[in-house]
């Protein structure tokens, strides 16, 4: 198979969906790789690395779709590619496309058969491709919001493990999966006091074990969150259901009982957003903005921060799976492997995720 790599051109994206040791394992089973000059650069993967692991470089975008039979991204395709997309062809890659009634349909109307990461999904309903880009999210969701805290930012100037005699930030997570766990080891480790919010009370259980109790886990519900996040310093943001567009739980008004100057960090703003304010998408430039005082941070390519490391977790998780659609076949690999057969959001111009098709309904019909 023809495996090709383009460069990511969302703005600020760092990433790159191949390492050169990712490339080597495709070259060795025998498939072509692809790989747009640059494409790997922003990660630290220069193009001489890519060749001696066997990859071709071609000097475009176009070039890489026009022959690849197997395109694999980071991002989702952004309009300007929309018109390289050929019938059959694979496309592997985060698409979120309960946000994306223009992607979608360019993919139905192109039948590329659309292989979303964020919904690859085992037995036991782990995400494996979601989650090592979920663990640096959430981590870098702290890292980000305890600098935007400070006075010169247009933060409350709260240091978040506060000082002997001072008391540490109030940091407030609403969702306990993958981003919010990570979000929370972090505040925790910098001395922060954490809350964290979850429907599943089977998941705060396990959460207040983990962290020995020094986490506060509250059952997610409107009252809650509107209390908790009145004296929240840091609020981050962290729901996510599969497939589907963000339910709002962070609503204006939530927002408006905020102290001047605290900071809210919408990790879900790649699936819509859950928090209400969060209007807009910001970029690693230009991140944040203020709405009610409060300091609003709605990047949704978070990762890209971190390009090199987040690279090769993504390679990690995701390498198997190309090997595994490269070496059988898509219709094959899906037909043998269910995680993957999930991971279908598009094929033959019809949507097959339901998350998806009920997000859309209104813009597709």
């Amino acid at each position: 198979m023809i495996v090709g790599v383009p460069k990511e051109i969302k703005k600020d994206e760092t990433r790159v969906p191949l390492t050169p040791g990712g490339v080597e394992m495709l070259s060795r089973g025998g498939h072509q790789v692809l790989v747009e000059r640059g494409a790997g650069a922003a990660s630290g993967f220069l193009d001489d690395q890519y060749v001696g692991a066997g990859a071709v470089i071609v000097d475009n975008a176009a070039d890489v779709f026009g022959v690849a039979d197997m395109v694999v991204k980071v991002k989702e395709p952004l309009p300007s590619e929309f018109g390289y997309f050929r019938e059959g062809q694979v496309l592997f890659t985060f698409l979120h496309l309960a946000a994306a009634p223009a992607l979608t349909r360019a993919l139905m109307e192109s039948k590329v058969v659309g292989i979303a990461y964020e919904t690859v999904q085992t037995a036991d309903g782990a995400l494996p491709l979601l989650l090592p880009m979920s663990e640096v999210a959430g981590r870098m969701a702290v890292q980000i919001g305890t600098r935007l805290m400070e006075n010169a930012f247009g933060g409350k100037g709260v240091l978040l493990g506060g000082v002997p005699g001072v008391a540490p930030a109030e940091v407030v997570i609403v969702g306990g999966g993958i981003v919010g766990t990570n979000a929370a080891k972090i505040a925790l480790g910098l001395g922060a006091h954490v809350t964290v919010f979850d429907i599943s009370g089977q998941r705060l259980r396990y959460l207040d074990d983990v962290f020995h109790g020094r986490v506060t886990t509250i059952v997610s519900n409107p009252i809650n969150i509107a209390e908790y996040a009145g004296r929240a310093d840091l609020l981050v943001g962290a729901v996510l259901v599969p497939g589907a567009r963000a339910p709002r739980l962070i609503s204006r008004e939530m927002v408006q009982n905020m102290a001047p100057g605290a900071v809210v960090v919408d990790v879900a703003i790649d699936q819509g957003g859950c928090i209400e304010t969060i209007d807009r998408v910001t970029c690693h430039t230009d991140p944040t903005y203020l709405e009610y005082d409060v300091v609003h941070y709605a990047v949704p390519n978070i990762p890209a921060a971190v390009g090199r490391t987040a690279t090769m977790a993504l390679t990690n998780a995701t390498l198997p799976y190309v090997l595994e659609l490269a070496g059988k076949g898509w219709e094959k690999a899906v037909d043998e492997n269910q995680a993957l057969a999930k991971g279908i959001n598009i094929l033959d111009g019809s949507i097959t995720n339901q998350g998806v098709a009920e997000a859309l309904s209104e813009f597709l019909n």
